[in-house]
Protein backbone atom coordinates (compact mmCIF):
# COMPACT_ATOMS: atom_id res chain seq x y z
CA UNK A 1 0.00 0.00 0.00
CA UNK A 2 1.52 3.38 -0.56
CA UNK A 3 1.65 6.30 0.68
CA UNK A 4 -1.36 9.30 -0.12
CA UNK A 5 -0.02 11.94 -2.15
CA UNK A 6 -0.27 15.53 -1.29
CA UNK A 7 -2.11 16.24 -4.17
CA UNK A 8 -4.51 13.25 -2.99
CA UNK A 9 -4.51 14.50 0.70
CA UNK A 10 -5.19 18.43 -0.45
CA UNK A 11 -8.55 17.24 -2.37
CA UNK A 12 -9.86 15.13 0.35
CA UNK A 13 -9.30 18.51 2.28
CA UNK A 14 -11.37 20.57 -0.31
CA UNK A 15 -14.45 17.91 -0.23
CA UNK A 16 -15.54 19.10 3.37
CA UNK A 17 -16.60 21.58 1.26
CA UNK A 18 -19.86 21.79 -1.10
CA UNK A 19 -18.30 24.21 -3.51
CA UNK A 20 -15.66 21.93 -4.23
CA UNK A 21 -17.47 18.42 -3.79
CA UNK A 22 -19.60 20.28 -6.47
CA UNK A 23 -16.76 21.60 -8.35
CA UNK A 24 -14.77 18.35 -8.51
CA UNK A 25 -18.21 15.70 -8.71
CA UNK A 26 -16.44 13.84 -5.95
CA UNK A 27 -17.77 13.17 -1.96
CA UNK A 28 -16.04 11.33 1.04
CA UNK A 29 -17.70 7.78 2.24
CA UNK A 30 -16.70 7.28 5.69
CA UNK A 31 -16.48 4.26 7.98
CA UNK A 32 -15.62 0.65 7.20
CA UNK A 33 -18.85 -0.46 7.01
CA UNK A 34 -19.90 1.85 5.08
CA UNK A 35 -16.63 2.52 2.28
CA UNK A 36 -17.18 -1.98 2.11
CA UNK A 37 -20.70 -1.37 1.27
CA UNK A 38 -20.14 1.11 -1.99
CA UNK A 39 -17.34 -0.67 -2.84
CA UNK A 40 -19.38 -4.10 -2.93
CA UNK A 41 -22.44 -2.74 -4.37
CA UNK A 42 -20.58 -1.22 -7.40
CA UNK A 43 -23.38 1.49 -7.83
CA UNK A 44 -21.16 4.40 -7.27
CA UNK A 45 -17.58 4.40 -8.54
CA UNK A 46 -14.64 4.56 -5.88
CA UNK A 47 -11.21 6.33 -6.40
CA UNK A 48 -9.09 6.17 -3.12
CA UNK A 49 -9.79 4.61 0.11
CA UNK A 50 -7.79 6.34 2.60
CA UNK A 51 -6.45 4.55 5.17
CA UNK A 52 -4.91 5.31 8.73
CA UNK A 53 -1.00 4.28 8.81
CA UNK A 54 -0.91 0.90 10.16
CA UNK A 55 -4.51 0.00 9.58
CA UNK A 56 -4.99 -3.44 7.82
CA UNK A 57 -7.59 -3.49 5.21
CA UNK A 58 -9.43 -6.19 3.64
CA UNK A 59 -9.06 -7.74 0.23
CA UNK A 60 -11.99 -6.24 -1.57
CA UNK A 61 -10.66 -2.67 -0.55
CA UNK A 62 -6.55 -2.81 -0.46
CA UNK A 63 -7.09 -1.98 -4.49
CA UNK A 64 -7.81 1.20 -4.25
CA UNK A 65 -5.90 1.61 -0.21
CA UNK A 66 -3.57 4.24 0.10
CA UNK A 67 -2.19 5.11 4.06
CA UNK A 68 -1.92 8.93 5.39
CA UNK A 69 -0.57 9.43 9.15
CA UNK A 70 -2.78 9.34 11.79
CA UNK A 71 -2.91 13.35 12.70
CA UNK A 72 -3.62 13.67 8.64
CA UNK A 73 -6.46 11.31 9.23
CA UNK A 74 -7.86 12.91 12.49
CA UNK A 75 -7.62 16.37 10.66
CA UNK A 76 -10.00 15.25 7.26
CA UNK A 77 -12.23 12.54 9.26
CA UNK A 78 -15.75 14.44 9.97
CA UNK A 79 -16.46 12.15 13.05
CA UNK A 80 -14.77 12.74 16.74
CA UNK A 81 -13.66 8.82 16.72
CA UNK A 82 -12.70 8.26 12.99
CA UNK A 83 -12.50 4.57 12.14
CA UNK A 84 -9.60 5.23 10.27
CA UNK A 85 -11.07 4.23 6.81
CA UNK A 86 -12.87 6.72 4.45
CA UNK A 87 -13.19 6.96 0.51
CA UNK A 88 -13.11 9.55 -2.20
CA UNK A 89 -15.93 8.68 -4.95
CA UNK A 90 -17.47 10.19 -8.04
CA UNK A 91 -20.91 11.54 -7.53
CA UNK A 92 -23.17 9.88 -10.07
CA UNK A 93 -24.92 11.78 -12.53
CA UNK A 94 -28.22 13.12 -11.37
CA UNK A 95 -31.10 11.36 -13.07
CA UNK A 96 -33.52 13.89 -16.00
CA UNK A 97 -36.84 14.52 -15.45
CA UNK A 98 -37.62 13.30 -19.05
CA UNK A 99 -35.95 10.03 -17.20
CA UNK A 100 -38.42 10.14 -14.56
CA UNK A 101 -41.48 10.85 -16.53
CA UNK A 102 -40.97 7.18 -18.09
CA UNK A 103 -41.28 5.60 -14.74
CA UNK A 104 -43.53 4.51 -12.66
CA UNK A 105 -43.57 3.90 -8.78
CA UNK A 106 -43.19 6.52 -5.88
CA UNK A 107 -40.56 9.00 -5.76
CA UNK A 108 -40.08 10.65 -2.55
CA UNK A 109 -39.33 14.68 -2.66
CA UNK A 110 -37.79 16.68 -0.14
CA UNK A 111 -38.72 20.72 0.66
CA UNK A 112 -35.99 21.99 2.15
CA UNK A 113 -35.09 18.91 4.79
CA UNK A 114 -32.28 20.39 5.91
CA UNK A 115 -31.42 17.89 9.29
CA UNK A 116 -28.38 15.73 7.53
CA UNK A 117 -29.35 12.76 10.03
CA UNK A 118 -33.07 12.91 8.24
CA UNK A 119 -32.34 13.36 4.51
CA UNK A 120 -29.52 10.24 5.13
CA UNK A 121 -32.76 7.96 7.03
CA UNK A 122 -34.92 9.43 4.56
CA UNK A 123 -32.68 8.30 1.16
CA UNK A 124 -32.14 4.80 2.83
CA UNK A 125 -35.78 4.08 3.33
CA UNK A 126 -36.69 5.69 0.21
CA UNK A 127 -34.50 2.64 -1.27
CA UNK A 128 -35.40 0.09 0.96
CA UNK A 129 -38.86 0.69 -0.32
CA UNK A 130 -37.37 0.89 -4.39
CA UNK A 131 -38.31 4.25 -4.92
CA UNK A 132 -37.14 5.36 -8.10
CA UNK A 133 -35.44 8.26 -7.48
CA UNK A 134 -35.17 11.47 -4.91
CA UNK A 135 -35.89 15.23 -5.60
CA UNK A 136 -34.32 17.17 -3.49
CA UNK A 137 -35.69 20.54 -3.45
CA UNK A 138 -34.43 24.23 -2.68
CA UNK A 139 -33.06 24.48 1.07
CA UNK A 140 -32.38 21.05 1.41
CA UNK A 141 -29.25 19.89 3.00
CA UNK A 142 -26.71 18.60 0.55
CA UNK A 143 -26.98 14.41 -0.59
CA UNK A 144 -23.31 14.40 -0.33
CA UNK A 145 -22.38 16.03 2.89
CA UNK A 146 -20.55 13.75 4.54
CA UNK A 147 -23.06 13.47 7.74
CA UNK A 148 -25.88 12.74 5.45
CA UNK A 149 -23.51 9.85 3.70
CA UNK A 150 -22.91 8.08 6.59
CA UNK A 151 -26.94 8.43 7.76
CA UNK A 152 -27.11 6.39 4.85
CA UNK A 153 -25.49 3.77 6.26
CA UNK A 154 -24.12 2.34 2.99
CA UNK A 155 -26.99 3.13 0.51
CA UNK A 156 -25.90 6.68 -0.89
CA UNK A 157 -25.91 6.08 -5.03
CA UNK A 158 -28.30 3.34 -4.49
CA UNK A 159 -31.00 5.65 -6.15
CA UNK A 160 -31.25 7.99 -8.79
CA UNK A 161 -31.41 11.89 -7.22
CA UNK A 162 -32.39 14.74 -8.62
CA UNK A 163 -32.06 18.49 -7.09
CA UNK A 164 -33.60 21.55 -8.19
CA UNK A 165 -36.97 23.55 -7.99
CA UNK A 166 -39.90 21.54 -6.96
CA UNK A 167 -42.68 23.54 -8.71
CA UNK A 168 -40.73 23.29 -11.36
CA UNK A 169 -40.02 19.28 -11.48
CA UNK A 170 -43.41 18.78 -10.38
CA UNK A 171 -45.13 20.51 -13.31
CA UNK A 172 -43.05 18.99 -15.81
CA UNK A 173 -43.74 15.65 -14.17
CA UNK A 174 -47.23 15.65 -13.78
CA UNK A 175 -47.43 16.42 -17.41
CA UNK A 176 -46.66 12.91 -18.08
CA UNK A 177 -49.02 11.58 -15.35
CA UNK A 178 -47.08 11.94 -12.29
CA UNK A 179 -49.53 12.45 -8.90
CA UNK A 180 -48.51 14.51 -6.02
CA UNK A 181 -48.73 14.09 -2.36
CA UNK A 182 -48.17 16.60 -0.06
CA UNK A 183 -47.97 15.05 3.76
CA UNK A 184 -49.21 17.82 5.97
CA UNK A 185 -51.34 17.30 9.12
CA UNK A 186 -53.47 20.05 8.35
CA UNK A 187 -57.53 19.71 8.74
CA UNK A 188 -57.88 19.79 5.11
CA UNK A 189 -55.69 16.59 4.24
CA UNK A 190 -56.76 12.91 4.14
CA UNK A 191 -55.67 10.12 5.73
CA UNK A 192 -53.00 8.02 4.59
CA UNK A 193 -55.55 4.63 4.69
CA UNK A 194 -57.71 6.06 2.67
CA UNK A 195 -55.47 7.02 -0.04
CA UNK A 196 -55.30 4.89 -3.51
CA UNK A 197 -51.85 5.63 -4.92
CA UNK A 198 -51.61 5.89 -8.12
CA UNK A 199 -49.41 4.08 -10.31
CA UNK A 200 -47.01 7.12 -10.61
CA UNK A 201 -46.55 9.20 -7.22
CA UNK A 202 -44.62 11.80 -6.10
CA UNK A 203 -44.79 11.71 -2.18
CA UNK A 204 -43.11 15.29 -0.45
CA UNK A 205 -42.00 15.99 2.86
CA UNK A 206 -41.50 19.31 4.07
CA UNK A 207 -38.70 21.08 6.58
CA UNK A 208 -38.67 19.59 9.80
CA UNK A 209 -39.90 23.19 11.76
CA UNK A 210 -41.78 24.65 8.99
CA UNK A 211 -43.20 21.78 7.19
CA UNK A 212 -44.14 22.46 2.83
CA UNK A 213 -43.84 25.53 1.75
CA UNK A 214 -47.55 27.06 1.24
CA UNK A 215 -46.78 27.81 -2.44
CA UNK A 216 -46.96 23.69 -2.36
CA UNK A 217 -49.63 23.89 -0.30
CA UNK A 218 -51.76 26.19 -2.19
CA UNK A 219 -51.05 24.49 -5.60
CA UNK A 220 -54.60 22.20 -5.20
CA UNK A 221 -52.37 19.18 -5.27
CA UNK A 222 -53.20 15.92 -2.64
CA UNK A 223 -52.25 16.59 0.83
CA UNK A 224 -52.33 13.59 3.42
CA UNK A 225 -52.00 12.92 6.75
CA UNK A 226 -50.43 10.16 8.88
CA UNK A 227 -53.23 9.71 11.69
CA UNK A 228 -52.16 9.59 15.61
CA UNK A 229 -53.73 7.65 18.10
CA UNK A 230 -57.10 9.17 19.19
CA UNK A 231 -55.89 10.07 22.43
CA UNK A 232 -52.69 11.87 21.20
CA UNK A 233 -52.38 14.60 22.14
CA UNK A 234 -49.25 15.55 24.01
CA UNK A 235 -46.62 15.18 20.70
CA UNK A 236 -47.15 18.02 17.92
CA UNK A 237 -46.06 16.06 14.94
CA UNK A 238 -43.61 13.10 13.47
CA UNK A 239 -39.65 13.67 12.91
CA UNK A 240 -39.97 13.89 9.12
CA UNK A 241 -37.51 10.63 8.34
CA UNK A 242 -40.14 8.51 10.31
CA UNK A 243 -43.00 10.18 8.14
CA UNK A 244 -41.52 9.08 4.91
CA UNK A 245 -41.08 5.90 6.44
CA UNK A 246 -44.31 5.17 7.77
CA UNK A 247 -45.59 6.85 4.06
CA UNK A 248 -43.65 5.02 2.20
CA UNK A 249 -45.16 1.49 3.75
CA UNK A 250 -48.87 2.95 2.95
CA UNK A 251 -48.51 4.16 -0.63
CA UNK A 252 -46.81 1.10 -2.24
CA UNK A 253 -46.99 1.04 -5.41
CA UNK A 254 -46.39 -2.33 -7.45
CA UNK A 255 -44.43 -1.84 -10.85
Amino acid sequence: MRKASNNEIKLLRKLARKKYREKEQRFVVEGERAVEQVVGNGLIEVETVFVVEGRAVSDQLSAFSVFVEEAVFVEVADTENPQGILAVCKMPDEIRPQKLAEETGIIVATDAIQDPGNMGTILRTAAWFGAKALIAGKGSVDVYHPKVVRSTAGATGSIPVLTGDLEAVFSELERSGWQVMLLDGGGSAEPLRSIQPAEKTILVVGNEGNGINENLLNSGRKKVKIESGSAQEKVESLNAAVAVSIALWGLRVES
